[in-house]
């Protein structure tokens, strides 16, 4: 992959420190030295030497090999959008994010290690910057190399990457707009369930919320995580008495749906190399649709 950009105003004096400055880890820096190349002004040069303004930069980036433990699964994958940084799919639920002990063979890592093989692109690692709850379903992202991640992960710090999902609760939320602050840790009896924990244990959390609809016995809410904590939606509507239906771990109810009732529906944020805004939404999925509808009506 070839990255480009054009040296700017008020710019450092070597080539080496202009590309720390874009992202560039010291990691690569010393990979492109013996397996990439550098360009400036299409001369190929090293990183110590001094640049202009209005000079042009190119790094290439070098391939990368694909995790040979990880297994190739030929399972469909929904793909909301795709250039040659980024990848974002649609996942559905009951497929988890990533490999485990539990879930080695069919995970949205091992589908998109499957499709990037047979297209063949030179970068064959996965990237996964955002991962979803094996019951949860939407928008996920990956990078399509490692340089690429590393830029996203800025974003993921500077809380510049919006996630909203859409989650159906059980009970009438009020008020009808919040910002749900409870700190949350690690329950001392399960290793998968989180609790609300308010001593030095817990972790800041903070969920905005928006309600959209209410029935009788359930709420269709609009939510924005500003940390990323563990189950952090479902902890902290459980906490306020309106657990995600068909999230029996925190208490939802089963009779309506056979899995939590949460969909990552839009992803906004900044392209790595343009900085153009992308909007990338997945409609909710039919047991979605069906369970705030009843006649499949699109939300």
């Amino acid at each position: 992959m070839r990255v480009k950009w054009t040296v700017g105003s008020h710019h450092p004096k070597l080539l080496r420190e202009f590309l720390r400055k874009q992202g560039v880890s010291r990691k690569l820096l010393a990979k492109l030295k013996f397996e990439g190349e550098i360009w400036l002004n299409d001369d190929p040069v090293r990183v110590t030497v001094p640049i202009n303004e209005g000079d042009q930069v190119i790094i290439e980036i070098p391939p990368e090999l694909r995790n040979e433990q990880v297994v190739l699964s030929d399972k469909p994958l929904d793909i909301l959008y795709e250039d040659e940084a980024l990848l974002v799919v649609n996942k559905p639920c009951g497929v988890a994010s990533v490999p485990s002990p539990e879930h080695r063979e069919d995970t949205m890592v091992n589908r998109v290690a499957a499709y990037i093989s047979n297209k063949a692109y030179p970068h064959q690692a996965v990237h996964v910057v955002t991962r979803l709850d094996r019951e949860t379903s939407g928008v996920m992202l990956f990078a399509k190399n490692g340089f690429i991640h590393a830029l996203m992960d800025q974003q993921l710090r500077k809380r510049t990457l919006d996630k909203l999902y859409v989650a159906v609760v059980e009970g009438q939320v009020t008020p009808d707009y919040g910002i749900l602050t409870f700190p949350i840790g690690r329950s001392q009896e399960s290793i998968i369930e989180r609790i609300v924990d308010d001593s030095d244990a817990g972790k800041p959390a903070k969920t905005e919320y928006w309600v959209r609809e209410v029935r009788k016995h359930l709420s269709v809410v609009d939510v924005k995580l500003w940390t990323g904590r563990t189950h952090q939606i479902r902890v902290h509507f459980a906490h306020i008495g309106h657990p995600l239906v068909g999230d029996d771990l925190y208490g939802g109810h089963l009779k309506l749906l056979q899995r939590h009732a949460l969909h990552c529906r839009k992803l906004t944020l900044a392209h790595p190399l343009t900085g153009q805004s992308l909007h990338i939404v997945a409609d909710l999925p039919n047991d979605l649709q069906s369970l705030i509808h009843k006649n499949n009506q699109k939300y």
